[in-house]
């Protein structure tokens, strides 16, 4: 907000030429000068480096728990089952 107050009452003092030449420098500046801010971050959970932070505990569940096998089964009959998914013949007029 400072820079942009800046700006604007720098530009109003040199004209039209030299406002639009603030405003790019401001948009090249601000994200040059934003690399120079301190990293302050707040973890939301607990930090995962410390080795006392609670976590929930280890259990194990399957992946395939609800699998049962179908083996061995009898084959179909192939051929029945072919010709019940093919399509039916046009008939000629």
């Amino acid at each position: 907000m400072l820079a942009f107050s800046v700006a604007t009452s720098a530009a109003s003092r040199v004209g039209e030429r030299h406002y639009r030449f603030i405003w790019l420098l401001l948009a090249f500046a601000a994200p040059a000068l934003s690399g120079c801010m301190p990293a302050t971050t707040h973890m939301a959970s607990a930090d995962p480096a410390d080795p006392a932070a609670k976590v929930a505990p280890v259990s194990y569940r399957s992946t395939i728990a609800p699998y049962t096998s179908l083996r061995p089964a009898t084959p179909a009959p192939w051929r029945g089952r072919n010709e019940a998914v093919t399509p039916q013949p046009k008939q000629e007029r």
